[in-house]
Formats: structure tokens, C-alpha cells, sequence
């Protein structure tokens, strides 16, 4: 084939402009994310119910969603969470890979069997279901720069009036607001409504009475008799829209003829519908809209098309009104990819100075640059075909291949200058021979480093989503480039080369001074081969040392999922004592505003009481922290990582509140916090308080553990609850309805929902409600009266009693058994596996009974963990497989298998000496490593057993070819060092990952290239004498003394 296009340059320059056509189009149809989707996706169902304590929603709803949700497909796991705001979720998480649109509509037509058991409450607010992530894309706040609008007009404009435009945006998943719209609220005074006879029941009856619309039909209706003139519609009753509407609600005429109005007995207002939330941007009035992206979407483009949105309506904002983002983590992905695309650069212009040192001339190096840009463009067009993205772990994928694709060129350039040298060809005839004897060793790389990188592309999960990035990426720049090598590179070679016109020896300058030296250096390293090949007892034995070593050092790496990054922000979750009240939560979130807006690095703090990813309640608050650009961040004191530290030590100080700065995970969709996330379960349905106990326990040992940092519950302590205990006998006696009673006690305390009145054009709903005096203190119980059957006012203190207890403001469950969320850290200089593997001594330690799982990241690391060994072991069998087919024979393959492992010692050492941890990008690289140091192998390999075919003797065979191969084994080598040395020392945003993946290359490129130049000629002469397949011709080399 390769004489083909010597011969027809023109065709191969075609194919190459094809190739670069296809990648050139596809660029501008790759989508651009910072991940591939890996997090598996997940479908959330949520329900409210006003007025409900964590335990009565988790028996009347949690758990009946929870148990029709069987016979679901592809269902990982399944967590829930009932807090005492009323609020219940439960998040179902299913197998990567599993369409989220049918496993939604799984989950919605399980719902309908259960939505019949449903409080007519929960039912009256609708239950909702939607596939999006725990975490936040993004936090939209609203900031009132005049003064004019108040928290609760900036909530109800929020939601409102962008809302819905919002929530239609493609890829948004779910909207959560801090804070909400404006409700009609009636403040019931207990008093007035005793005086008056009348009870919460009868306000209630009134409201709904009243306020209500009614479909009257219209005047000349059809059917109409005939001469009918007149048709109009009719309108009788309609929704109030106004205060006053409401203060003339009727709630009874009496027999002289007065009458007693909603205004009489109630306080009537247009206040918040949930007063849950407080939002403050730098200290400053505001409220946010945070964005859940939906299951499968892109964060880039999704953030995108919400600013956007929020551009077309900012004309027709209030005066005033300003819209900051406080919180976002696209500016993160969008500068990671960047870097690595500065990277790609970088080591594009690193490749061509290697090469142009080694090959002397210019000409001999445009060859293989030009190969970078067809097999680049190429790459991006199969990346399209396959329906990838352009994202960290592809582009990672393309700076490997760099160093790669360049290779095969070089081999082809190097041999055909050799050949022209040693044989006085001319190009086109030198280009012919070179070609012949080269083109089975190109193949056969081309296949070992395929071989290396398919098997990673038929893993599942989350691991199996980040493999098979690397495996497209890097297979499909593999086979281009030997397109490149046997169509384009020859051609090129035969056009453009020029036959020297005197030796490397003649040469002046510094490029013959450079061969000079060389070629010294490959007498002294001939001589060194030699003497290896003399003593095998003693190299063998420092093999065996190394391969001692390499298994000590693999055994000692620590073990992670993904590295932690420096996205920009921080998270700070603050929790006070339980029954704090919202006042004192925010003097300690003023504290924490105050002490992050005094650093340097920081660019604004976004606080809300009420709300935490922990839970929700008046003792819950958390702070968004955005840090300033990375370029105003340049030094290591200024990486998140470390202000993470330095807030800890600050805030821990604050002694009303527990306090914890928190990094953003690397993949937001696994988690919401850096570390380890493990529910600790109650399989022995043990009660709420022992499981509580038992997870003291577990804190109190994960503190003294020095291999834990961090280490805290993410939910809420329990706290003080007051029980009203009903006596169903005095009830009876004193002639009261117990359904009569618990409505009472349901709107006078907990807020009864009625029905909805008009705001502005906006349906917006009525609430019912004691006023805030009269349900402060346990004795103000005293003060409500419900009627019974003769007319009389009874008080609550008749038939009721009451006393104090303990009891959970959120309760939680995993896979249907209670369970408690723990999240922690790994202490300095361990990983998040030696933490987890810490958390699973400690909970072994635990009184029987009590076990647990892991979710999240978390699951997704111990996943991958237990994939690795058997990747790496597919790999070097299908590697094996190949070379014996490429030889023909099962014993020439063992001298190129026997040098993998000093290619993995030092991607080992390497990424020891520079602390990382053996997690997803060091596993590529390992692969990646495992591949070329194969590749060196073959091309010593391929010239050995060619000579030994001719009837050289094995020793001599083996001397020659290590001779003849070490110029382009050290070219391609260097090449690809420099070619990825700008991932190992990058910095910026995404830096972590870069130099994961960089550090475990450059290592084992080093040791794999150094180490194996001397070893691979010494293996090759021990499996032959092994095999017993010496030809019979020898030389005496083969019997050394």
C-alpha cells in the first residue's frame, strides 16, 4: 500500500484534506462540557405537606412513595429525606446508561398506585417528579441596587415572573427559590373568635365559601328557542383579588341583625407564601434562584441559554432590580478547557523541537507536524461520529495522542533518513525499502496500543463513562495515525526529503555536534547492551527487586475516585444548636459573610438562613463563597483547598453554630461536597434513637481516627418537640368532633392552605393561620376553643395534655431502612479511599445491627476500585493475544510483556514522590503507560526477529537491532515526554486532573524508555534460548563467557 501512495502523492494528500474536511465540520457540532454525562442519572420525587412533623410525613408519605416504587429497572439506589418544613423527597438513582425519559415515566406511573394514599393535603399540592441532579448548576440572585423592593419583593418577582420562563429553558431540571411568592395570609386572633362564638373550622368554611368562582353559564345559551336576540355570558362569583375583598368575608350574622367580618377576628395581609427562607447578598436584601440541571444536560449551554433568558426579560425589570450570579460552575469548565487546549499548544510546539533536534533538519520534521493537524481534525470528526463531546477527559485523550500520533511519522522519517545514509539511495527508492521493513512494526504498535485502550470502553458505570473518552479518543488517533504513516508519510518523505550530501560525521554546527555525541552515546550504550546480555543471573535479579518494589509502592499509593479542583467556589454550611430560631442563624451567617468578605481572594458571599444541603429549619444557613478569577489567584496559599482550611480554623471559633467550608466535588451530579458520603442504616429497625446513638458513636471514634478529618453528620440534630396528647374520652364526654379538633390544631399552628385568589393577574394561594403571638409559648394553647355539638367553647386544656420529648427535624432513609448521611474528608496527605476504608473499620466496631452504603461519589469510587485490577489484567491479555498473532508465536510476545511493568514503576514512583493517589486519571496513564512501553519493545523486538529470520544469531540480532532502534526509540520517547510534560506541571483551573494524568505518563515513559532500552534485548535472547527455536546458524556472541 505504501508504494501506492509513493508513487501517487496527490492521492494521499487528498485523503489527508478529507480527513481534516470531516474534523473541521464536526468542530462546530461538538458540544462543549466539562464532563462526558457520567453521574448515573437520577429522578427525584417530591411532595409538601403543610404543617407535618418529619415523622408524620415519613409514615403518611415518604414511605408510601417509597413502597410502590418496586419492579423499577436498572434502580441503583434509593434515598429519601421527610424534614419537618413539611418537605419530602425521594431520589431514585439508576445504572449509567439508563434512559432518564423512561425511567421517569416508570417512576410517574408507580406514583399513580400511591397517590390515592396520599393525604388529600399532599394531593391538594401536587406531587412532583423530574430528573435532575441534587446539585446546583448555578444561583441566580436578585439584589434591589436602589433599595426599593424588600426580600419578599424580590421573592415573589423571582417567582412569579421568572420562574416559568426559567424552568421552560432547555436543560434545566429543577428550580428551588430562596424564598417564595406573595400569599393572601389571615392571621386568626384566638381571643376575638372565642368572644365571637366562632372557631378556625368556621373561618375556614367562609374562606372557601366565599372566595371561590363559579361557572354560571351564559344568558340565550344554546339550545335556544327561536327569536332569541341576546347571548352573553355570565359572571356570578369570582376569586378575590384584594385585602379588603377578604376583610368583608361574612363568618356570621347574629339575631339582632349585626354581623361578624373576617376583619373582626383576623389580622389580613398579603405576606410570604413560606417564610422559611432569608437570603442576603454581602449582607445586603435578596433572594436566589437556584438551577438543577436536568439529567443528560449540558452545564454549558444550559447556563448559556439561562442568561440569555434572563437578558431578553432584564428590559422589562423594576426599577432597581439587579440580577448577580453568586454561584456558578460553568466559568470552571469553560477555563479547565481552555488550559488543556493552551496545553494542546504547548505540546504541539514541545513535539516539533524534539523532533527537530533529533532530525537535523527541517525538512525531516515538517513530515510528522503535518501529521498532528490531519490526525487531530480527524479525531474531533470521529468524536462527532460517535456522538461525544469536546470535554476535559476527550481533549486529555487528544494531548496523549500527541505524543503518540507523532510517532509513527518519526519511525517512518528516521528510517528512511537511516536508509538513505547507510545505502546512498535516492528519497523515492530509500522510501520503498524503508517502508518494507518498518510496516509490519507500525501495525503491530498501532494494535498493542489499541488493544490497551478498547478494552476500556466496555466498562460500565461512572468509571466506564470516563474511560471510554480516553479509549475513542485515544484508539481513534491511533488508527489515523497509521493512515498517516503508511498513506501521507511516505509520500511526503519521497517528495520532500533531500539525500545528504555528506555523513552525520561530516556535519557542522551544533546539529552535527548533536549526532556526534549521539552517536558516542550509542557506542557506550551497544557496549552496555552487551555486558547486560553477559550477565543475565544479575539483571534479572534487579528485576525481580523491581518488580518487588513496584508491587510495595502500588500497595502504598492511596486510592481516589477523582482529584479535588479549584472551581471558584466555596460552600460553608452552618448549623446551630437544635430549636436556634432564624434570627440567631443569621447573626452567625453575618459572621461568616463578614470574615470571607474580608479576604482578598474573595469575590462575594451568598448566604441563606433556612436552608442547607444538611436540611432545612430555622437553625439551618449556608454561604455560597465566590472566589476572585484564578488569574488573580496565581500562588498555592490562594487555592480554594487552602481558604477551605484557613475558614475552618477562623469560623470554628464562632461558638453558636458548628461551621464547615467545603469544596465543590469534581463531578457536582455525584455529591455536593468534596470527600466521602456514606449513610450509616438501621437494618435492624432498631428505633431513631439507637441508630442516633450509634452514629455518636461512629463520630466519636472517625475523631480520634487520624486518618479522618472532617468528619460530620450531614442532617440535623434532634431537638425539643412538644406533644399534645388528645383524650378521646373527654372528647366524646364534652360532645366534640376529633376531625373538628385536628383542623383546629392544624390551621391555628401549622397554616392551612384554603384555596387561591388573583395577584397582579398571578393565581396565588390563601393561607390560614394563628397570629404569631398566639402560638409562641405551650400555655397559648390554652387561648383556642373548638365548638361542640351544643354550642359551647371548649379549650384545648380540657381534653388535651401535653408534655415535652426529643424527636428528628429530618428523618432519612436508604434503600427503605432509616439511616443517617455522614460526609468527611480524608486527613492531609491520605485519599478518600484510605477514609473510606477508615469509615468501614469504625462501623464494623458498631453494636450488631447497624451497617452501611456508600452513594454518590463515594459509590461510584468503590466501583471503580474493584474494575481497575481487572482492566489491567484484560489489557495485558489482549495485548499478549495480539503480539503472539503479529509474531506467530506464543514466546517472542513474553519479551515485550516482561517490560511493562518497569514502565508502570515509574508511573508509581513518579506519582508518589509528587503525593497524588492512584485514582481515574493515574489508571489511564498507568494503561497509557503499559501501551508504549510495548511500543518501545516492538521496535527493538521486530528488527531482532527479522535479523534472526535472515540467519543473524540472536545475540548479534539483538545487539543491532537495539543499535539500529535507539535513535528513534529515544526520539519518540522525548517526544511524547515533552509532548505531555504541560499536563504534569499545568496550574490554573482543572490543574489537578492535568497533572494527575501528565505525572503517571512522564514517569513511565521515563523508566520505560531508560530502563527498557537495556532490558528488552537481554529478554529477547532469554525467551529465545528459552523456546528452543535458535536457528541453526549461530555466531559466537550467543555463547558469552
Amino acid at each position: 500500500m505504501a508504494n501506492f501512495f509513493i508513487d501517487r502523492p496527490v492521492f494521499a494528500w487528498v485523503i489527508a484534506l478529507v480527513i481534516m474536511m470531516a474534523g473541521i465540520l464536526s468542530l462546530n457540532q461538538l458540544p462543549i462540557q466539562q464532563y462526558p454525562t457520567i453521574a448515573p442519572p437520577a429522578i427525584s420525587v417530591s411532595a409538601y405537606y403543610p404543617g407535618a412533623s418529619s415523622k408524620t410525613l415519613e409514615d403518611s408519605v415518604t414511605q408510601v412513595i417509597e413502597q410502590s416504587m418496586t419492579g423499577l429497572d436498572n434502580l441503583l439506589y434509593m434515598s429519601s429525606q421527610s424534614d419537618s418544613s413539611g418537605n419530602a423527597t425521594v431520589s431514585l438513582t439508576f445504572a449509567s446508561g439508563t434512559d432518564p425519559d423512561i425511567a421517569q415515566v416508570q417512576v410517574q406511573n408507580k406514583l399513580k398506585a400511591a397517590e390515592a394514599l396520599l393525604p388529600n393535603s399532599v394531593k391538594q399540592q401536587g406531587v412532583n417528579v423530574t430528573k435532575s441532579s441534587s446539585a446546583f448548576l448555578m444561583v441566580v440572585g436578585l439584589v434591589s441596587g436602589d433599595g426599593s423592593m424588600n426580600r419578599y419583593d424580590l421573592a415573589d418577582y423571582a417567582y412569579s415572573t421568572l420562574r416559568d420562563p426559567l424552568s421552560r429553558v432547555s436543560g434545566v431540571g429543577n428550580i428551588r427559590l430562596f424564598g417564595s411568592q406573595y400569599a393572601m395570609r389571615i392571621w386568626m386572633n384566638p381571643e376575638k373568635l372565642t368572644a365571637f362564638g366562632l372557631t378556625p373550622v368556621d373561618v375556614l368554611n367562609a374562606v372557601s365559601t366565599q372566595n371561590t368562582q363559579v361557572s354560571a353559564g351564559q344568558l340565550g345559551g344554546l339550545p335556544a328557542p327561536k327569536g332569541q336576540q341576546l347571548n352573553a355570558t355570565i359572571i356570578a362569583q369570582t376569586r378575590f383579588e384584594n385585602t379588603q375583598e377578604f376583610a368583608n368575608i361574612l363568618l356570621k350574622v347574629n339575631k339582632d341583625g349585626s354581623q361578624v367580618r373576617l376583619k373582626d377576628v383576623a389580622r389580613i395581609e398579603r405576606g410570604a407564601e413560606i417564610y422559611g427562607a432569608d437570603a442576603r447578598y454581602n449582607g445586603q436584601p435578596a433572594t436566589g434562584i437556584a438551577i438543577q440541571l436536568a439529567t443528560g444536560a449540558n452545564a454549558l449551554d444550559t447556563a448559556k441559554r439561562v442568561k440569555a433568558k434572563l437578558a431578553d426579560l432584564q428590559p422589562f425589570f423594576p426599577k432597581g432590580l439587579e440580577i448577580v450570579y453568586p454561584f456558578d460552575t460553568t466559568p470552571f469548565v469553560k477555563l479547565s478547557i481552555e488550559e488543556v487546549v493552551y496545553t494542546l499548544i504547548e505540546a504541539v510546539a514541545l513535539v516539533f523541537l524534539v523532533m527537530y533536534l533529533f532530525l537535523g533538519n527541517l525538512r525531516a520534521t515538517l513530515i510528522p507536524t503535518i501529521a498532528v493537524p490531519v490526525v487531530l481534525l480527524g479525531t474531533f470528526g470521529v468524536l462527532a461520529a460517535f456522538g461525544f463531546s469536546i470535554n476535559t477527559l476527550t481533549m486529555f485523550g487528544m494531548v496523549l495522542a500527541i505524543g503518540l500520533l507523532v510517532d509513527d511519522a518519526i519511525v517512518v522519517v528516521e528510517n528512511v533518513e537511516r536508509v538513505m545514509e547507510e545505502d546512498k539511495l535516492p528519497p523515492r527508492e530509500a522510501t520503498r525499502k524503508s517502508m518494507g521493513q518498518i510496516i509490519n512494526a507500525l501495525v503491530g504498535i498501532a494494535l498493542v496500543l489499541s488493544a490497551v485502550f478498547i478494552p476500556m470502553a466496555f466498562f460500565g458505570g461512572s468509571t466506564g463513562a470516563i474511560y471510554r473518552q480516553f479509549s475513542i479518543t485515544i484508539v481513534s488517533a491511533m488508527i489515523l495515525s497509521v493512515v498517516v504513516a503508511v498513506v501521507l508519510a511516505p509520500a511526503l518523505c519521497a517528495t520532500i526529503l533531500k539525500q545528504p550530501t555528506h555523513s552525520e560525521k561530516e556535519r557542522k554546527g551544533f546539529f552535527g555536534w548533536f549526532n556526534r555525541l549521539f552517536g558516542r552515546a550509542t557506542g557506550g550504550y551497544e557496549r552496555g547492551v552487551s555486558a547486560v546480555i553477559k550477565r543475565p543471573l544479575r539483571l534479572m535479579v534487579i528485576y525481580l527487586v523491581l518488580l518487588l518494589g513496584l508491587g510495595f509502592m502500588y500497595q502504598r499509593l492511596p486510592t481516589s475516585f477523582l482529584p479535588t479542583e479549584d472551581q471558584g467556589v466555596i460552600m460553608t454550611l452552618v448549623q446551630l444548636p437544635a430549636g436556634a430560631t432564624q434570627e440567631r442563624t443569621l447573626g452567625v451567617l453575618g459572621e461568616v459573610s463578614k470574615y470571607f468578605q474580608k479576604q482578598e481572594d474573595v469575590a462575594s458571599v451568598f448566604t441563606v438562613a433556612g436552608f442547607s444541603f444538611a436540611g432545612q429549619g430555622q437553625n439551618m444557613g449556608m454561604a455560597f463563597v465566590k472566589l476572585k478569577d484564578w488569574a488573580e489567584r496565581p500562588l498555592p496559599s490562594q487555592n480554594s483547598s487552602v481558604m477551605v482550611g484557613k475558614a475552618f480554623a477562623a469560623l470554628s471559633q464562632v461558638r453558636d453554630a458548628t461551621i464547615f467550608p467545603i469544596n465543590l466535588p469534581p463531578i457536582p451530579e455525584l455529591g455536593t461536597a468534596a470527600g466521602f458520603d456514606v449513610m450509616l442504616q438501621d437494618y435492624g429497625n432498631q428505633g431513631h434513637e439507637k441508630l442516633m446513638a450509634a452514629r455518636n458513636q461512629l463520630l466519636g471514634m472517625a475523631a480520634q481516627d487520624a486518618r479522618l478529618t472532617a468528619v460530620r453528620p450531614n442532617g440535623m440534630e434532634d431537638v425539643a418537640v412538644f406533644r399534645i396528647d388528645i383524650d378521646e374520652e373527654k372528647l366524646s364526654a364534652l360532645g366534640l368532633n376529633i376531625n373538628e379538633v385536628n383542623t383546629t390544631l392544624s390551621a391555628a399552628w401549622g397554616s392551612a392552605y384554603v384555596n387561591d385568589f388573583i395577584d397582579e393577574g398571578r393565581v396565588k394561594k390563601v393561607f390560614v393561620q394563628g397570629d404569631a403571638a398566639y402560638r409562641m409559648k405551650p400555655e397559648d394553647l390554652d387561648q383556642w376553643h373548638v365548638r361542640n355539638a351544643a354550642g359551647d367553647m371548649v379549650p384545648f386544656s380540657a381534653f388535651a395534655s401535653t408534655h415535652w420529648d426529643y424527636g428528628s427535624p429530618r428523618l432519612e432513609r436508604f434503600n427503605g431502612s432509616p439511616s443517617l448521611n455522614l460526609q468527611g474528608q480524608a486527613a492531609p496527605g491520605l485519599s478518600t479511599g484510605d477514609a473510606m476504608n477508615a469509615i468501614e473499620e469504625l462501623v464494623a466496631k458498631l453494636p450488631g445491627g447497624f451497617g452501611l452504603s456508600w452513594s454518590g461519589m463515594s459509590f461510584q469510587e468503590k466501583a471503580s476500585g474493584a474494575q481497575t485490577l481487572l482492566l489491567y489484567g484484560i489489557s495485558l491479555m489482549v495485548v499478549f493475544l495480539f503480539l503472539a498473532a503479529l509474531y506467530e508465536s506464543w514466546s517472542v510476545p513474553f519479551a515485550v510483556m516482561m517490560v511493562v511493568p518497569l514502565g508502570i514503576l515509574g508511573a508509581l514512583a513518579l506519582t508518589m514522590v509528587r503525593g497524588f493517589s492512584n485514582d481515574v486519571y493515574f489508571q489511564v496513564g498507568l494503561l497509557t503507560t503499559i501501551g508504549l512501553s510495548a511500543k518501545n519493545a516492538i521496535l527493538i523486538v521486530e528488527f531482532a526477529k527479522t535479523l534472526v529470520d535472515e540467519g543473524v544469531g540472536v545475540v548479534e540480532a539483538s545487539l543491532r537491532a537495539a543499535r539500529m532502534r535507539l535513535r528513534p526509540i529515544i526520539m519518540t520517547s522525548l517526544a511524547f515526554v515533552f509532548g505531555v510534560l504541560p499536563l504534569a506541571i499545568s496550574t490554573g483551573a482543572g490543574a489537578a486532573s492535568r497533572q494527575a494524568i501528565g505525572t503517571a505518563v512522564v514517569g513511565g515513559m521515563l523508566s520505560a524508555t531508560f530502563l527498557a532500552i537495556f532490558f528488552v534485548p537481554l529478554f529477547y535472547v532469554l525467551v529465545m534460548r528459552l523456546s528452543q527455536r535458535k536457528p541453526d546458524k549461530t555466531n559466537k556472541e550467543e555463547n558469552p563467557s
